[in-house]
């Protein structure tokens, strides 16, 4: 049989703020063990893989740059597979630049293929106004992702990428293509990088519209972890679920629970016999 594989969401799953999950360190370093393929999926454009995957090593988790998928990355092969050496004005930071850059790409400052949206701590109106002209011109409005707002730890959050989007959206009166979760294309090109089939992938993630509908919507066996931003009480409000739902991933060291994850994977195979 071969092996099954992990896309793992990271904040609220595998830590909050600046401290791992309990459990969390010994779930992850249990799959390298283990021989289980896994790959961390973010919706944070914000830093490259090597600083993500930085940080997880300084919490205690034993991962490798490769370990890590950011939907700057996702966005930027996606890009370059349409407009090879293309253009694009940028409202974003240093992981979704350098992801450009070395995907071929150009930052310019006027008359882009391309308005791309990622998150910002620092973004100025005047970006904004310059993007909506470009857009009115004909430049492609792209969105990293379109979470409406981002946890930064102690209960609080920021505008995400998806405000600014929904904004640029309203003025312009274009639609933005997002490449970020739940996107089938940072789903499939997740997928793919780790040589998985739909029925040997396992989603791990703590938030229902994008982790579990993007994952169960390309036929991936979801888990959804309490940890993090979906709640019990908030379940009933969605016309869909996850296959299974733990409190945290530390749920998932119990080797019973582990099999009934995987065994799930071997019900839909046969289900498609």
């Amino acid at each position: 049989m071969k092996k099954k594989g992990f896309l793992i969401d990271m904040d609220g799953v595998i830590y909050r703020g600046s401290e791992p999950i309990p459990g969390a360190v010994d779930f992850i370093n249990s799959l390298r063990k283990r021989g289980y393929p896994f790959l961390f999926l973010t919706n944070n454009s914000q830093r490259t893989n090597r600083d993500v995957s930085y940080k997880l090593r300084k919490l205690g988790f034993e991962v490798t740059d490769e370990d890590i998928f950011t939907c700057g990355m996702a966005t930027a092969r996606y890009l370059a597979s349409r407009t090879p050496h293309g253009t694009a004005y940028v409202i974003g930071e240093g992981g979704l630049l350098a992801e450009l850059h070395d995907a071929g790409f150009s930052i310019v400052d006027d008359h882009p293929d391309y308005v791309i949206i990622g998150e910002g701590r620092t973004i100025m109106l005047e970006s904004v106004d310059k993007a909506i002209n470009m857009i009115m011109n004909g430049a492609k409005l792209i969105a990293t992702n379109l979470d409406p707002n981002c946890p930064i730890g102690n209960g609080k959050y920021r505008a995400g990428c998806g405000a600014f989007v929904a904004m640029l959206e309203f003025a312009t009166g274009r639609q933005a293509f997002s490449v970020g979760k739940p996107s089938p294309v940072m789903m499939r090109m997740a997928r793919k990088r780790l040589g998985l089939s739909t029925d040997e992938t396992v989603m791990i993630g703590d938030t229902m519209s994008t982790d579990i509908l993007g994952a169960g919507s390309m036929g991936f066996t979801t888990v959804l972890t309490l940890s993090g931003v979906t709640k019990e009480i908030d379940l009933g409000q969605y016309g869909y679920a996850p296959d299974f739902i733990v409190p945290s991933v530390k749920d998932l060291l119990h080797d019973d629970l582990f099999e009934q994850i995987l065994q799930k994977q071997r019900e839909y195979v046969e289900a498609l016999d």
